[in-house]
């Protein structure tokens, strides 16, 4: 036994160990090794993947063209670029169905109404008394179980709007867009749509059926800036083809009910500029209070 220690002891001497030599061969092979005790890589930590790299992994979406056309002729006018974060999101069912709930909640007007029996007009005796006559148990007439009393749980006055993130909300109205924009049904024109004065309501059936926006095709949606009489009343007479709204009073569900949207430059660019919430990617700082400083004069 001690030989064998001494063995152990001179094959620990050729690795030049200090102390107990049984314990400083022996315990590297007893001892398990844990996960935490393995040192990680230094080039993990210490470089930097270049930025060459970096934007072979992200590359940056390039913008996407537009055609500007000429109402009512549709005469193509010019290009127009815009970025891929208005007009070339992917498509997000989830994010457009919980922005449709959220118009439709805020639209619900709850104003409906019904009186308990505490609120219906009466008096509250008894119709008759509890024993003794062989009828059914019966308090006043202003029970909910008689003909003019109280509504057992009815409804009653109450908001049934919802919240929604700004950014998320945002998001949906630029993805609605970007679904239009790659089907081909948002059609952009230039601004001052309208009939002139010699042009009749019907014209605007003509051009809805020669353009393939008539309600064949799906009827179709004309945003403009502000109230077009001419055109608005003409739409309102030939309402099978389509609508007219200003771009105030779109929200995300009629940019998706309609077979396409014709909407006008300017408006369209406001309507982009509003809901770019969640683009804004800054980081906010913390701000401290300007410390005044004292002048010491000599």
């Amino acid at each position: 036994m001690a030989r064998s220690l001494r063995l152990v002891a001179g094959s620990c001497n050729q690795f030049q160990l200090f102390g107990d030599p049984l314990m400083q061969c022996l315990a590297p092979r007893l001892s398990r090794a844990m996960a935490t005790e393995v040192p990680l890589p230094r080039s993990s930590i210490s470089k930097v993947a270049p930025v060459e790299f970096i934007h072979a992994i992200t590359p940056e979406r390039s913008p996407v063209l537009a055609t500007i056309y000429n109402f009512p002729s549709m005469e193509p006018l010019r290009f127009q670029s815009y970025s891929a974060d208005y007009l070339h999101l992917p498509l997000r069912r989830d994010i457009l169905h919980r922005a449709v709930i959220f118009e439709g909640d805020g639209t619900r007007q709850g104003t409906a109404s019904t009186k308990w029996r505490d609120d219906v007009h009466g008096s509250g005796r008894k119709i008759r008394p509890q024993k003794g006559t062989g009828k059914a148990r019966l308090g006043d007439k202003k029970s909910p179980m008689l003909r003019g009393g109280g509504v057992a749980f009815g409804p009653h006055p109450r908001d049934f709007s919802t919240k929604l993130p700004r950014k998320i909300y945002d998001l949906a109205w630029r993805t609605a867009l970007s679904y239009r924009y790659r089907r081909g049904e948002l059609v952009i024109v230039e601004d001052g749509v309208e009939l002139s004065a010699r042009q009749q309501p019907r014209w605007i059936k003509k051009i809805m059926e020669a353009n393939g926006w008539g309600n064949a095709d799906g009827r179709s949606m004309i945003v403009t800036a502000d109230t077009r009489h001419k055109l608005f009343e003409a739409l309102q007479r030939y309402g099978e083809d389509g609508i007219a709204k200003t771009e105030d009073d779109v929200d995300v569900k009629d940019l998706l009910e309609m077979g396409r949207i014709i909407i006008e430059k300017g408006s369209l660019d406001r309507l982009l500029r509003s809901h770019t919430s969640d683009l804004n990617r800054k980081v906010p700082k913390a701000k401290y209070p300007q410390l005044a400083e004292e002048v010491v004069q000599v």
